[in-house]
């Protein structure tokens, strides 16, 4: 069985589609007899499913890098 930790890296993988199908197989496994990890995956679920529902997007790269900039020159 795997650790609390590894299905942790696992159910973060599976809410952006990247867990291979071993590893979805493993976390179910885990799920099934660890209630902490369970409960972390639902509130994981329902975290991922409420920002897509908010379009949330992430600042492209050339804005962070030009916010970072702008902020060591004010410094």
């Amino acid at each position: 069985m795997i650790s609390c930790e590894e299905a942790a890296i696992i159910c973060n993988k599976e809410q952006y589609k990247e867990a291979t199908f071993t590893e979805k197989f493993k976390l179910i496994i885990h799920l099934f007899f660890c209630k902490t990890c369970s409960k972390f995956s639902k509130k994981n679920s329902e975290l991922t499913s409420l920002c897509d529902k908010a379009h949330l997007h992430a600042l492209p790269e050339k804005d962070k890098v030009k916010m970072k900039k702008e902020i060591n020159e004010k410094i």
